[in-house]
């Protein structure tokens, strides 16, 4: 059976990939600085979460209403995100196309990166169905969809040619670090930091794990394919509704469309 975007994007186990495409990010310069100007992952470490899940979920599976919604809420965001008028400051354009591209190719790539570890790779006919729609993910802003690239063979070009050119430096070591030892946030979600350190470290690419420092020897490789082997073992058998409830919750957070209340 072909699936598409709607048949695996609400996988809760996507999220596992959450820490690698926030790194692969912020290994971009612009991008870095500009979280480093505007963001503060050690006070608040669930709000770009939040606001990335909120913002995949209405693209993917919302109504109009709740498109509209997401959008009043990142546009105003976004719009904040320009670079200071001072000599120091490096951080991008949120509107900026080719660094749009680069977030949305950082989860197109995670999403196939987690899937292959959990369920194996796509068939190839719904990789040619779920490819073309993650560019509603940057369409639905502001990314021309004429720079998504047109096909897998094109993506996998500019990916290897923009990895190569990155190079995480010490402003993103910096974000990183208050991403992965976060000093706020829920007990809980402290408490499985270790392991989201863990995964993100095994997921990356090894130049940029090793640009952002990421611990990693043989000890690191056994657990992380031990990890990795049990929640492929385990997770597919979970009822629909565990698996989907990251997806219910954030769409059910949602404000209500203009004009609605």
């Amino acid at each position: 059976m072909i699936r598409g975007l709607a048949d695996i994007g609400a996988e809760a186990v996507l999220l596992a990939g959450a820490g690698r495409a926030v790194l692969l990010q912020i290994a971009h310069p612009a991008i870095g600085h500009a979280i480093a100007e505007h963001s503060n992952f050690s006070e608040r470490p669930l709000d770009r979460p939040r606001g990335t899940m909120s913002y995949v979920y209405a693209v993917v599976y919302g109504t109009p209403g709740q498109v509209a919604a997401v959008r009043r809420v990142v546009k105003p965001a976004h719009a904040r995100v320009r670079p200071r008028p001072d000599a120091t400051s490096r951080g991008y354009n949120a509107f900026d196309a080719e660094t749009q591209l680069w977030v949305v190719a950082t989860l197109y790539d995670t999403m196939v990166t987690v899937h292959e570890k959990i369920y194996g790779p796509l068939d190839e006919a719904s990789a040619d169905v779920v490819y073309p729609e993650y560019a509603r993910l940057g369409t639905a802003l502001h990314l021309p969809g004429t720079m998504w690239p047109a096909d897998r063979a094109g993506f996998r070009k500019y990916w290897d040619r923009t990895l190569a050119g990155l190079e995480a430096n010490e402003v993103a070591r910096r974000v990183a670090r208050d991403l992965l030892y976060p000093s706020a946030g829920p007990v809980v979600m402290r408490l499985v930091m270790p392991l989201v350190r863990l995964i993100t470290a095994g997921l990356l690419p090894r130049r940029p794990r090793k640009d952002f420092r990421q611990p990693w020897n043989q000890r690191h490789r056994f657990c992380f394919e031990r990890a990795i082997d049990l929640f492929a073992r385990v997770y597919p058998l979970l009822p629909q509704r565990l698996r989907h409830w990251p997806k219910n919750y954030y769409l059910s957070q949602l404000p209500p469309a203009p004009g609605r209340t």
